[in-house]
């Protein structure tokens, strides 16, 4: 179902996943969507196909740390209302031993300063119009923490950080912030640990299966739109169960 008022939304990491799934989500319910990738094909994929079928949208090929590109493709959009801070790329199962710095600065730069970079880049707009809409993309490891790949648990922990922070910081200027953290998703990322590997994580969960991009996109579609209005500053916990955390 539309929204009455039509939005302009940026989604990073949009050539594949969740992030494809989200910005098709948001094409049936929004006038514009700017789907933002470092892969120009798939950047060019998915706009041909939202445009094919009647969509308003366009695309912005830049690392998501490249505010500055991230400000122009804004800038050229005419401006952003909800912006889904959704690249990211995997840990594979990595221990302490084999992180070094590299791999540790690639994860933080793309999780924590990607957050960074687009969220900064559509904020002008957003407190000049006294609107906006931000979600941060984690993980439910970011909320338990994981036995591998703590890189990535720990920077997907800081996303949630930075979500409930920015709430506070934003709400005078009419703009909410939330963290979304799913459970395992079926996507070609998780795909790259393997068939076998995401069947058994899915079995840790207490509905035994995985979600699809599009079941994450629909929660993104509902915290952003006019029922979502009086959410800031939370979590959102799609994960089968896996786990149940407190408050």
């Amino acid at each position: 179902m539309n929204h009455p008022t039509k939005r302009s939304v940026l989604i990073t990491g949009a050539g594949s996943g969740i992030g494809e799934a989200t910005a098709k989500a948001f094409a049936n319910a929004y006038a514009r969507v700017l789907v933002q990738d470092v892969d120009a094909a798939r950047v060019e994929r998915v706009v041909g196909e939202l445009t094919s079928a009647g969509h308003d949208a366009s695309g912005c090929v830049c690392s998501v740390t490249n505010e500055e590109a991230l400000r122009a493709a804004v800038e050229a959009a005419g401006g952003v209302d909800i912006l889904i801070n959704n690249a990211g790329v995997p840990g594979f199962n990595a221990s302490i031993e084999e992180i070094d710095y590299a791999a540790y600065q690639r994860l933080y730069d793309i999780h924590v300063w990607g957050c960074f970079a687009a969220t900064r880049a559509v904020l002008p707009e957003m407190k000049e119009r006294r609107f906006g809409r931000i979600v941060n993309i984690a993980s439910n490891r970011g909320q338990v923490g994981f036995e591998r790949s703590s890189h990535y648990a720990s920077a997907k922990a800081a996303s949630i950080g930075l979500a409930k922070s920015w709430a506070r910081e934003l709400a005078p200027h009419g703009i909410l912030v939330n963290a979304l953290a799913p459970g395992v998703v079926r996507s070609a990322m998780t795909l790259g640990y393997g068939e076998e590997a995401l069947h058994d994580e899915a079995q840790t969960n207490l509905v035994k299966r995985w979600a699809e991009p599009e079941e994450i996109a629909a929660w993104l579609v509902f915290v952003t739109g006019p029922d979502g209005g009086f959410m800031t500053g939370q979590v959102l916990t799609p994960n089968g169960g896996d786990p149940i955390v407190g408050i």
